[in-house]
């Protein structure tokens, strides 16, 4: 279902609202009186009858609502009540806040236009749904689900109304999952035909990396197998560590204002139902390390003197420095703050294959033999980071 709301907007009926007093020059009868209302009106969206709430892919779902008649205008706070049973009653035993069969939004409202929130919203409906179906998962299925509002004045705790209940027929909630793959796409990426996978790194879950090339001004989007459709908005933290003048694009997507080789290192977790995900952007940079690098057994990460050449641009290719002794390749992706191993590379078929175990001792005898690379004096890596392809020549 792809017709999405972001946010429904009926006019509210626009009350002016001051601070809660009851003051006059003396002390008469003409004082306001705090009233003490039974209902009040909260407005049906305009379309919710032919639209989908699609939780995943909103921000809010607004709501707009008249004041409730307290005597005079007063600051009134509106909390927003969620159920999946139009009664709103008790239900004895039922396992969810408050032991009621609805829950109450954490955020609180003081204006009769209200954007509530729908991540908070979803994560009601999935704790509901899940109390009354022995812990299923809803993501994907329509639901009808109900809303109502309680109103109260500060400091007058005999002060709360409740609204009518509204229907909102269509609605499909979500449980955020770790993505298993993470994809990017760009039109510097692949030639801008497909995505390009992303690999894991070694030894830490919720974690990727990858060498991408970025044209001036290209867009960058991300996602998992059936897609990259996540861009700026929808990446929690983006970290410039490499002056790429990364902005939101046109599309939505990351844009590079500064063209060239980017490292990227992609970070997800999920926290109360919500999927959080950091890209940090580095300078792109990869090096040799071990025997073919220095004839000994050393294992020294970030040597400039073994870093491999960047091309110009994604159709060119990089070069390490000649072997100085025989011996296993023994290549990386440099990811600041990682150690090399973890995004450690060897050749398998003319592909890149990432490091995805421990190598105790090495890729030959950790590994497999076809996954050993044995390295002559003299020759160099050559690797295209564009399609993650290379050879020892």
């Amino acid at each position: 279902m792809k017709n999405i709301i972001k946010s429904l907007f009926v006019p509210a009926l626009a009350l002016a609202v001051l601070p809660f007093m009851a003051s006059c020059e003396t002390d008469t009868d003409d004082n306001p009186t705090l009233q003490h209302p039974t209902s009040f009106v909260l407005n049906t969206p305009a379309y919710a009858e032919s639209n989908v709430y699609d939780l995943a892919n909103s921000e809010s779902v607004n709501l707009t609502t008249s004041q409730p008649d307290y005597g005079f205008p007063v600051v009134t706070t509106y909390e927003v009540q969620v159920s999946l049973n139009s009664a709103f009653t008790q239900v004895t035993g039922a396992e969810v806040p408050e032991g009621i069969n609805y829950a109450t939004l954490m955020s609180p409202y003081t204006h009769a236009n209200m954007d509530v929130d729908a991540a908070e919203l979803n994560n009601a409906i999935v704790k509901l749904y899940q109390t009354e179906n022995n812990g299923a998962d809803p993501s994907g299925k329509v639901l009808q689900v109900y809303l109502r509002l309680a109103a109260h004045v500060a400091n007058a705790a005999d002060s709360y109304c409740y609204s009518n209940v509204i229907t909102l027929p269509v609605v499909v909630s979500y449980i955020a999952e770790m993505p298993k793959v993470v994809y990017v796409a760009a039109s510097s990426i692949h030639g801008g035909t497909e995505g390009k996978e992303l690999a894991p790194v070694f030894g830490l879950a919720g974690q990727w990396y990858g060498m991408v090339y970025m044209a001036e001004g290209a867009s960058l989007t991300w996602g998992d197998a059936d897609g990259q459709t996540n861009g700026y908005a929808l990446t929690t933290t983006i970290d410039d560590q490499a002056g790429a003048g990364v902005s939101e694009a046109a599309d939505g997507g990351i844009a590079f204002a500064n063209p060239g080789w980017y490292v990227l290192h992609f970070t997800a977790s999920v926290a109360n139902n919500i999927l959080n995900s950091q890209l940090t952007v580095y300078p792109g940079a990869a090096y040799l390390t071990g025997a073919p690098a220095y004839g000994t057994g050393d294992w020294i990460d970030g040597d400039p003197n073994m870093a491999l050449a960047a091309p110009a641009d994604a159709s060119g290719e990089w070069t390490s420095p000649a072997f100085v002794a025989a011996g296993e390749l023994r290549a990386y992706i440099k990811v600041p703050g990682l150690d090399w191993w973890r995004t450690e590379f060897t050749l398998y078929n003319g592909d890149l294959y990432w490091r995805d175990r421990d190598i105790p001792d090495n890729w030959s005898k950790n590994v497999g033999a076809e996954y050993s690379v044995n390295c002559k004096v003299g020759q160099k890596l050559i690797v295209n980071f564009d399609y993650d392809t290379g050879r020892v020549e």
